[in-house]
């Protein structure tokens, strides 16, 4: 029976296991297998494979059996998912049900999930800004949170480093607020978001309109022919998966690139239930998993242990990897575990039209639309709030088509729709402040389908948050006025924390060990073989969308933990 013990701790023994396989856990695949190393990836949903499995990707609307609504009992079972703007017939497979993995919410709380291989790398939105040195010292300017013990010097050729296997598009737009990156061809502007960037140039000097920056291959590279993927056909149907690869995920990219080297072996159907603590060694061991399908719990083992969960998952496990060493949740000697979790404030947005270029109208599709960086409390504090916004901005013209003829008439209708006038809009990403009372923490009594506790969550907005979607209408009517849009209307949908699909910390970065939980290198400061590199790992926000950072801190945080494991510091 010894024996017998010991050739199965063998056989499921690895030199690392990667926990999670969304972005930024294919990204922690990529870069350990490429090392050589054998890596096992677990993750909690199905498989999903590149083109095999998106079932809706070639539909028309018409072939969907409910033109690509929601049934209204989906809805009514699900009144969360159903928030989000991306869930629709087409895309209902990516996305889990609001009974599938419950959750407490002690304050309002939409927690948007994919479980699958590949994340929400499926779904997500492709916005990838870099982030500026502007943003990593906001926590040591104001004094909210604790200093990041990085700057972006040190995260610089890392962004460059993903941004040319993943493919971003984007301009040379020579800002220190938003860094450039590794670009392929920019996505071409209308002649009204044109005329707005040219009004704001002129009247503006610290504010900016760009095209905004993407992962989409609108020129591919041969590194990009390599993963087998194939130049952006502008669908804007990204959500349902692409099946040229022509934006990134896990499931076109990092997690095939990975299986070509033949050092991963991935795991669908593997709810991770806690990681394994040593006492005597003094370090993690490995990670007990429990079977989605069948409930029975086995324990993997590997030196390194990569946690890319997702944020709020990655501290579920975190809290649930408990110990005598560590009795409130492995590593948490600083008392910060699940603490100072921050998110991205969406709730306001405003809208206009425009009465001019009306010999001028829109052709085609694009995946993407102009951006503007943050501008406010930049250079200094200049403000009654905190921190800034970015904001999203886009221009249409609508159009009607008259079907009541057949025939020459019709066809010469389809032809020659009725134009209506443009309208515009934009939307905030507010960076809210982490706060010791914006928290996530295991409820003592209830469980999950799989009898791990359920995820507590208590997030809010604050007074800060309020001050900035007040600032934000003001400050983008004032730049709608300038550049001669009319009928400004504005919008707050107050909606609930967690719809922005951007959690970050809890798990947080730091110089001290005191007050914080991963040091530079996104690696627990107390258990030297456990890295973070997904949202949980972020000290603070920004305004800038993550994914890309997220990238960036994984092949970081492996270059590192591969080579001090050689040298026998991990």
């Amino acid at each position: 029976m010894a024996n017998f013990n010991i050739d199965a701790q063998a056989l499921n023994t690895y030199d690392a296991i990667v926990v999670g396989s969304g972005i930024s856990g294919g990204w922690s695949a990529k870069e350990l297998t490429a090392r050589g190393l054998r890596t096992l990836v677990l993750e909690r949903g199905r498989d999903v494979r590149h083109i095999t499995d998106y079932p809706t990707t070639n539909m028309q609307p018409w072939e969907f059996e409910h033109r690509g609504q929601l049934r209204k009992d989906v809805k009514d079972a699900n009144p969360i998912i159903s928030k989000c703007y991306a869930f629709y017939e087409g895309t209902e497979q990516f996305f889990v049900k609001d009974a599938e993995h419950p959750y407490v919410q002690e304050k309002p709380f939409d927690w948007i999930r994919g479980y699958q291989v590949g994340g929400k790398s499926l779904m997500w939105a492709r916005q990838t800004q870099r982030w500026s040195d502007f943003d990593f010292t906001g926590p040591a300017r104001d004094g909210f949170a604790v200093d990041w013990p990085i700057r972006y010097a040190d995260l610089a050729p890392w962004y460059s480093y993903v941004e040319k296997f993943a493919g971003i598009t984007g301009n040379k737009d020579g800002l220190d607020v938003l860094p450039d990156g590794e670009f392929l061809t920019p996505h071409e502007w209308n002649c009204v978001e044109t005329h707005f960037q040219k009004q704001i140039a002129s009247k503006y000097k610290d504010r900016h309109v760009i095209m905004g920056r993407a992962a989409h291959l609108t020129s591919p590279k041969q590194i990009h022919y390599d993963q087998g993927r194939a130049q952006c056909q502008h669908r804007t149907i990204c959500e349902r998966g692409c099946p040229f690869g022509g934006y990134f995920s896990s499931n076109s990219s990092t997690i095939p690139w990975a299986a070509k080297t033949g050092k991963m072996t991935l795991r669908p159907d593997s709810v991770v239930h806690s990681i394994i603590y040593d006492e005597k060694k003094g370090r993690a061991t490995g990670v007990r998993v429990i079977d989605a399908n069948t409930k029975q719990m086995t324990e993997y083992y590997a030196r390194l242990i990569f946690v890319n969960a997702a944020a709020l998952n990655t501290n579920l496990i975190l809290l649930n990897s408990i110990s005598s060493r560590f009795p409130n949740g492995l590593g948490n000697d600083s008392g910060t575990l699940g603490k100072y979790v921050a998110f991205h404030n969406y709730r306001a947005g405003i809208s206009g039209e425009y009465d001019g270029n009306l010999d001028m109208t829109t052709d085609g599709r694009r995946p993407n639309s102009p951006y503007i960086p943050r501008f406010r409390n930049v250079y200094k504090q200049e403000t009654g709030f905190l921190r800034g916004y970015a904001a999203g901005f886009q221009a249409g013209r609508s159009s009607q088509t008259d079907m009541s003829g057949m025939g020459a008439d019709l066809k010469q209708s389809l032809l020659n729709p009725k134009l209506g006038g443009w309208h515009v809009g934009s939307h905030m990403m507010g960076e809210t402040i982490p706060k010791e009372s914006n928290y996530v923490a295991l409820d003592q009594s209830l469980k999950d389908p799989y009898g791990i506790p359920q995820l507590k969550i208590a997030i809010a907005y604050d007074d800060n948050d309020e001050k900035m979607i007040k600032d934000y209408q003001e400050q983008m009517t004032e730049m709608f006025q300038a550049a001669g849009f009319t009928n400004i209307r504005l919008r707050d949908d107050k909606r609930n924390p967690g719809l922005d699909i951007h959690e970050m910390g809890g798990v947080r970065m730091g110089k001290d060990p005191k007050t914080s939980m991963l040091n530079k290198w996104n690696q627990l400061h107390a258990v030297k073989n456990v890295f973070v590199t997904d949202g949980a790992s972020m000290t603070s926000t920004s305004t800038q969308n993550p994914s890309l950072t997220y990238m960036a801190f994984s092949a970081r945080s492996v270059d590192y933990a591969v080579k001090a494991m050689k040298k026998g510091l991990v």
